[in-house]
């Protein structure tokens, strides 16, 4: 399974890109903000989840999702944020977000999330 991480945090990615290899994750790509997420995703083909942070520069979670969106993927997304107004999580889910997890987190709760946007995530 190949999941793209965006997280304006370096240490907030390698925290969660270790998390994500020790379950079934074969491969992590990583980027800073929108903008480099949506260079790195491409054509979108090969990924299989996107997990995004809200709060970035450039281009934030919620326009990153927007654009994913709007191009017609739909592969899953999960926005990972210390956001937790319901308002944030209403705008994340009307904007096509499949999933929240709000920051700080376990890797159970982790686990979890990823197991509920994956039909089979250990062989996705």
């Amino acid at each position: 399974m190949k999941v793209l991480l965006v997280d304006d945090s370096g240490v907030m990615r390698k925290i969660i890109a270790r998390g994500l290899n020790s379950l079934w994750v074969d491969e992590v790509v990583e980027a800073a903000d929108g903008v480099e997420a949506l260079e790195k995703f491409g054509d979108g083909v090969g990924f299989d989840l996107i997990l995004t942070d809200w709060n970035m520069p450039n281009m934030n979670g919620l326009e990153l999702i927007q654009s994913i969106r709007g191009a017609g993927h739909k592969l899953p997304i999960m926005m990972i944020t210390t956001e937790s107004e319901k308002s944030q999580v209403l705008l994340a889910i009307q904007a096509g977000v499949n999933d929240y997890l709000v920051k700080p987190f376990d890797q159970d709760m982790l686990q979890m999330k990823l197991e509920r946007v994956l039909p089979n995530p250990a062989t996705a």
